[in-house]
């Protein structure tokens, strides 16, 4: 029997049985009876290109980045399992050996990515744990509306971190989230608090307000003000209520203390006015009082009495102008009784010892009565006139 039609790799048999050379000898792989046999040959050896075409995509696939090396190595795996009964004509030695050169290739990258994989993970742990350590810190913040939003962003961030294993994953999670609950219990205590002081406040400052507005109306202008001082000094510490009702009590309680303090300068202001009109009047008697000659003494002396009680009469002035005034009327009143003092002494020789000592009796009556009303002793001012007014007579009926 002939060999048939053959190759460097196969060879079909005159009964039409297609064989492929190996290392280990042929195998029969198939039967070709519908043409020549050149054709069947051809046939086993196409298959066997595709099959080496297969292999080749694997060997690209393989060296790009990113791609799974597990399920090349599947793949190759499987190729290299079917070659034993692979029906193909070719060098299946030399398929093999790509097929186990690839495997060892993607066992090389297999320990590749499951070493990027843990660092990867390693990372991820690593940047979970900084958000849990960071939300371990501001469990203790009081920044209230602050940590309230970051809190959510690190939730955002930690769940968008990809890579680590479940548990793990589960055990930084819980840590933030008994943080978490940790911040909001202490933030629900203090808002609590914060409400009960501002209930207390709220009711201390309308006690506050209550007494300002029973004391608007007052005229005691002294005693009220320094009570609304003191009002406003316990306002200070009496705490604030919440923002729009605090708002509303500042308002009520001011209110209160302007009108008061509007009435009060008011009051002033018509009493400076009155002051600064008896100032003028004061001076115009001044004006009066400088114009007497000390040389007419005893006229003078009438005339400025006279000056004496319309300048009493007159009332205040403001404050600043109250010692000069008085200054320059006791200058002028010094320079007329220093005068009429002289004109006594001048006298004396002439004049009997009753006469001269009613006459110092008067003058000093005259200089107390003067000082009575500088000083505002109404008592004493009525009784030293009734006095004057006796001595006066004396010496009057003794001088005649």
């Amino acid at each position: 029997m002939s060999d048939g039609t053959g190759s460097e790799w196969g060879r079909v048999a005159d009964d039409g049985t297609v064989y492929v050379r190996t290392s280990e000898g042929e195998r029969a792989v198939g039967s070709w009876r519908a043409g020549s046999p050149d054709e069947g040959l051809a046939h086993f050896v196409r298959r066997y290109d595709d099959l080496s075409a297969e292999v080749e995509l694997l060997e690209k696939r393989v060296t790009i980045a990113g791609v799974d090396p597990v399920g090349i190595a599947t793949s190759a795996q499987r190729l290299l399992d079917g070659l034993p009964g692979a029906a193909v004509v070719g060098d299946l030695d030399a398929l093999r050996g790509r097929l186990n050169a690839l495997l060892g290739v993607t066992e090389s990258r297999k320990t590749q990515v499951q070493a990027e994989r843990a660092a990867k993970a390693a990372q991820a742990v690593a940047a979970k744990e900084e958000l849990v350590a960071e939300a371990e810190r501001l469990a203790k913040s009081s920044d209230w509306k602050a940590v309230s939003e970051r809190f959510r962003v690190i939730g955002e961030e930690f769940r968008a971190i990809t890579g680590v294993d479940k548990r793990t994953d589960s055990g930084l999670w819980r840590r933030i989230a008994a943080a978490r609950e940790e911040f909001a219990r202490r933030r629900t205590a203090h808002f609590a608090a914060l409400d009960t002081q501002r209930a207390k406040s709220k009711e201390r400052k309308e006690a506050l307000i209550a007494e300002a507005e029973s004391l608007a109306d007052s005229t005691d202008w002294g005693a009220t003000s320094t009570r609304f001082r003191a009002l406003m000094a316990d306002w200070k510490t009496a705490g604030r209520a919440a923002k729009d009702v605090d708002d509303e009590l500042w308002a009520r309680f001011r209110a209160a203390q302007d009108t008061f303090f509007s009435r009060r300068n008011a009051v002033n202001a018509e009493r400076d006015a009155e002051a600064r009109a008896n100032q003028t009047a004061k001076e115009a008697l001044l004006a009066e009082a400088a114009e007497l000659d000390p040389a007419e003494a005893e006229r003078s002396l009438r005339k400025l009495r006279d000056i004496q009680e319309r300048w009493d009469a007159i009332g205040r002035v403001p404050r600043e102008a109250v010692g000069q005034l008085e200054r320059q009327l006791s200058t002028i009143s010094d320079r007329i009784r220093e005068a009429n003092d002289a004109r006594f002494s001048r006298n004396d020789t002439e004049t009997s010892p009753f006469v001269a000592k009613l006459r110092q009796s008067v003058s000093r009556l005259e200089e107390k009565l003067e000082k009575a009303k500088a000083s505002g002793r109404t008592k004493d001012i009525a009784k030293v006139e009734a006095d004057l007014a006796t001595q006066r007579a004396w010496l009057a009926q003794a001088e005649r």
